[in-house]
């Protein structure tokens, strides 16, 4: 007999094309798909299971389902800071892990967390390592919710020990056709910069999360790992690689600038807080727990995870709208002088 898994999220990119993955997997024998709305696409022959985690029902599902193994998928960033987001995030993480600590036929958890609890300083490390606490603890958004649910994570694996519990602290996901806040702050027709600093910046392929989640999975190995991409990349030289004006401006200046773009559609989340220290001091991991004890490697560097979301981007438009006009856009919504 395979495995039985149970996977959260799935009406998203990152959950359906994961579950669609472990399925084909011969070492598997059924795949339940769980989210609160159903898939947009076909997930093949995951069992699709139409259910809330914030809600005692998930554990009737994995009960009744026999499920051996949990993957948690459904911690996202909220769009424009929504309070159901971080509900959905923390609370309904510490509903799933109470559903698997009261099911005694749960053997794995792994549960996709993200590098932002390290935060980003000017006092960081040159690379975190897992073991490295975050210089500042982030006080609100995504990363105060992965800090939390990272929490309520190791107070399950006390009061669980048989449980083998395998917590993965992604990068930043880039490819073709990826969206999120980083994404979108690229995708900009005239992209701002922190004046005075040049991040470094990490990033991970979308398939090469995918395929980690299937190797967490299947692998059984206890423990925190970061997931990233080989090697780093500058800001400025990942703007220049778009062949995109760079715009100085101050820190405050890009938090405004992104509340000023929200209602075109361009940034839907804005530029949060942490967004704009990572774009500010950046951020680097070490990866050798990964490679070393996880078993896992990426296929994609930073490099090439970011060159294939590049050759995704239309030269002449920008989400059908003349890049000439959309610069006008940015560089006037503050006054700033293109060039």
């Amino acid at each position: 007999m395979g495995r039985v898994v149970l996977v959260t999220g799935v009406s998203r990119e990152l959950g359906g094309n994961f579950a669609r993955r472990l399925a084909a997997d011969p070492a598997v024998s059924r795949v339940i798909g769980v989210d609160v709305l159903p898939p947009r696409g076909d997930l093949g022959s995951v069992r699709f299971v139409r259910a809330d985690i914030r809600n005692p029902v998930i554990a009737k599902v994995i009960a009744g389902e026999d499920v051996d193994t949990v993957v948690h998928t459904s911690v996202v960033p909220s769009q424009g800071g929504s309070s159901s987001t971080k509900e959905h995030n923390v609370i309904g993480t510490m509903q799933l892990l109470a559903a698997c600590q009261r099911a005694p036929s749960v053997e794995r958890l792994v549960v996709k967390s993200s590098a932002e609890v390290y935060g980003s300083t000017p006092r960081d490390p040159a690379m975190f390592t897992e073991d490295i606490p975050a210089r500042r603890t982030p006080k609100s958004g995504f990363a105060k919710d992965c800090v939390e649910v990272e929490g309520y994570v190791r107070g399950f694996a006390r009061r669980r020990p048989d449980v083998v519990v395998t917590t993965l602290r992604n990068a930043n996901q880039f490819g073709r056709g990826v969206h999120s806040p980083l994404t979108d702050y690229f995708r900009l027709p005239a992209v701002p910069k922190p004046v005075g600093f040049d991040a470094r910046i990490q990033l991970l392929h979308f398939d090469d999360m995918v395929a980690c989640l299937h190797h967490a999975a299947l692998a059984g190995v206890s423990g925190t790992f970061n997931v990233a991409g080989e090697g780093v990349m500058m800001l400025s030289q990942a703007i220049r690689r778009l062949g995109r004006p760079a715009v100085p401006m101050p820190g405050f200046a890009i938090s405004s600038l992104g509340r000023n773009l929200k209602p075109t559609g361009l940034t839907p989340a804005g530029f949060s807080p942490e967004q704009v220290r990572f774009l500010t001091y950046g951020r680097g991991l070490d990866t050798t727990r990964m490679r070393e004890v996880l078993g896992f490697n990426p296929k994609y560097t930073t490099e090439e995870a970011f060159a294939d979301f590049a050759r995704s981007l239309s030269p002449g438009l920008v989400n059908n709208h003349p890049v000439a006009a959309l610069e006008e856009l940015v560089t006037g919504a503050l006054g700033v002088d293109r060039g």
